[in-house]
């Protein structure tokens, strides 16, 4: 009986894997329909049918695995962001993990410019339909509004693990150094410069890192030469 029973354990296993991939990879291609379907159409311009039959499965299907389209968007950038769907939160991903591991603050600031320029690479595009759903959507201005704070949570993590290795500039307050490393995240600022001005990933990664060390660090003394009088 034992032996019977251990191997209804294992078919039940089996089939319960089975069925966690299949619902895995319906979620991946309605994802990946839905975000064509965003760059294409706009938010406004793109229904829950429209991703459903790109993603080859029921509206109804989509309605359970998400709920709504605005919770569609959302899960999209989420996924843009991280470059994954794994339940893995961006400050506890390997570059967040590697630029904490740093005590030279320079070091520090060129691991995160490095994570900041492929997430705005990946997410610029995606967040131009969120800029023109939320002029005209609360729900989507309520997930603009929720990406900004977002933003303020990396910025404030990005400016104490920095206060860690040095000074912050005389007379800046951390509240102001969180609001000037909030504003050049945006996404807006990468696409910017990468398109309009038409920089390179590289030059943006080298700008990002000069820009926060020379606006909210204080200057490094040099030691003085042995020589000296």
């Amino acid at each position: 009986m034992a032996a019977v029973t251990s191997s209804g354990k294992r078919i039940r296993a089996y089939r319960s894997e089975r069925r966690s991939e299949h619902a895995r990879q319906t979620r991946q291609r309605i994802l990946r329909a839905a975000h064509a379907a965003f760059l294409a159409s706009g938010y406004a311009g793109t229904t829950v049918h429209d991703i459903a039959t790109a993603a080859e499965v029921s509206v109804k299907t989509v309605e359970a695995v998400f709920g709504t389209k605005r919770r569609v968007l959302k899960a999209v950038i989420d996924v843009v962001t991280a470059g994954d769907d794994l339940p893995v939160a961006v400050l506890q991903r390997e570059a967040a993990r590697a630029a904490e591991a740093t005590t030279d603050p320079v070091t520090f600031l060129a691991i995160v410019a490095r994570a900041v320029a492929t997430v705005a690479e990946n997410v610029a595009d995606i967040l131009v339909v969120v800029d023109q759903g939320a002029a005209v959507d609360e729900e989507i201005s309520a997930v603009a509004a929720q990406l900004n704070e977002q933003r303020t949570v990396i910025a404030t993590w990005i400016v104490e693990n920095l206060t860690r290795r040095a000074a912050l500039q005389p007379g800046l307050t951390e509240r102001t150094a969180i609001d000037t490393v909030w504003l050049l995240l945006d996404p807006v600022v990468f696409r910017r410069l990468t398109r309009d001005r038409h920089w390179s990933t590289d030059d943006f990664q080298t700008w990002f890192t000069t820009s926060l060390r020379l606006v909210l660090l204080a200057p490094q003394k040099s030691p003085r030469s042995s020589g000296a009088g």
